[in-house]
């Protein structure tokens, strides 16, 4: 009882000097934070080495372990994913400053001014398993945005995780940033005591399992960010190109599949089906096929069960179902996904405009890939998560979504009383953009 009160007492230091460090963070310039996130961009090209180590021991260790394929894909790094990463980082130094942009400006009166101006969220607890190369796009993207973060990886990837953190630190004491602003825990207890410091944590993002999103979801008063499900869908229109269709359900379910970004339900038009099926059976060779009674007709698969329509497998297997029209495809989409991406291959422009419209998803998308749900490849240089709640933000969580605002209001004396009562003096209510 005593030793866990002393580390929730440490983590409350911890967190209060993380919240410290990110108001120093929040007032430096542009320039300053740039010059901070490409210091940290050289910290990682000199620790490489280090870095691959670390991880390829957390690798080693995981299989020993028996870790599932999809969580030990997302724990290896590797050279090229970690230049990748480190390529991620420089992207964001070229992203527009998301701090301090004046949203509205507006005359109230005469010398009455009003300002809507946007500012950090303060301070950030990141909550992920494996997935060491989002640590390092969490990190630049709170720093651009003048966040503090606070972060704890899985049991899998934590020489990973310390090999970052302490290489990044490094590169964050050579420039005006305080090396605070970044903390890493690492135990399992942490969590729940991070999940309880909602005086010092302004956003929880948990990135990991179906389960362990749930988990936070469930246990924190802190706003948290992030999508429990990633069961994303493809639908085959009639109207489909048929090699356009193979080609783009192939990447989206294949090209990586333990992404939440791929594609779990595969919903298919009937009037294509006794043609494309075969065909897409033959191009997903390594893929498990599920089918519903009518794909049984075509294809000699595993008969799919009502949970294969609510489960993200993150792995190599793609459930499959034939309807009778893209209202019926639709239906399906809004009442079996996770609001997190969903697409229609078709070549009839109506019909995937009612689509785009009508499924409720974070991403709908139109003849191309599900995969494209990404923060690097919408142009915000990383992400912090994709977000599945309904109001914003939604999708892949760039910079934007790390910042909020507040009104500022210059006058010259003014008080209330004059613009209320019998004889109150009208507001002009004027933006300064008109004319």
């Amino acid at each position: 009882m005593v030793a866990s009160q002393a580390k929730t007492l440490s983590l409350t230091a911890t967190a209060k000097q993380t919240r410290d460090a990110a108001r120093q963070l929040a007032v430096l310039s542009t320039a300053a934070r740039n010059q901070a996130i490409e210091a940290l961009a050289q910290s990682l090209e000199t620790a490489t080495a280090d870095i691959l180590a670390a991880n390829a021991a957390d690798c080693k260790a995981a299989e020993v372990d028996g870790i599932p394929s999809a969580l030990y894909a997302r724990l290896k790094l590797g050279d090229i994913k970690l230049k990748g990463a480190i390529a991620g980082v420089r992207d964001v130094c070229k992203l527009v400053d998301p701090v301090g942009v004046v949203q509205i400006h507006r005359q109230l009166d005469e010398g009455l001014t009003l300002k809507r101006v946007t500012c950090p969220l303060g301070v950030l607890g990141v909550i992920f398993e494996a997935r060491p190369d989002a640590l390092i796009q969490i990190t630049s993207l709170a720093i651009k945005s003048g966040n503090g973060v606070i972060l704890k990886g899985g049991k899998e990837a934590i020489r990973s995780c310390q090999t970052l953190v302490e290489t990044i630190r490094a590169g964050l004491a050579k420039t005006q940033v305080n090396p605070n602003v970044v903390q890493l825990l690492t135990t399992r207890e942490e969590i729940k005591a991070l999940l309880a410091l909602d005086e010092y944590v302004d956003l929880i993002i948990p990135r990991g399992s179906n389960a362990f999103v749930r988990y936070v979801q469930d246990n924190t008063r802190i706003p948290v960010l992030g999508h429990a499900d990633g069961i994303c869908h493809l639908y085959l229109d009639s109207d489909a190109d048929l090699d356009r269709a193979i080609a783009i359900a192939v990447d989206a379910k294949t090209q990586y599949p333990a992404a939440c970004n791929a594609i779990e339900t595969l919903l298919v038009h009937n009037s294509i089906a006794p043609k494309i099926l075969p065909q897409l059976a033959r191009a997903m060779p390594d893929v498990e096929l599920r089918g519903d009674s009518r794909t049984l007709e075509f294809l000699d698969i595993q008969p799919a069960s009502e949970e294969d329509w609510s489960t993200e497998y993150s792995d190599l297997v793609l459930a499959i179902k034939i309807v009778d029209s893209t209202t019926e495809a639709i239906a399906h989409i809004n009442t079996y996904g996770s609001k997190h991406t969903d697409a229609i291959v078709t070549e009839n422009l109506a019909t995937a405009e009612t689509f785009l419209n009508q499924v409720d998803a974070a991403g709908v998308y139109h003849n191309c890939s599900t995969r494209f749900a990404d923060g690097f490849r919408y142009g915000f240089g990383a992400e912090v998560g994709i977000s599945t709640q309904q109001m914003p933000p939604r999708g892949p969580v760039g910079l934007e979504g790390l910042t909020t605002y507040k009104y500022q209001i210059v006058g010259n004396g003014q008080i209330a009383a004059t613009y209320s009562g019998k004889n109150a003096k009208p507001f002009i209510h004027r933006d300064f953009s008109e004319n």
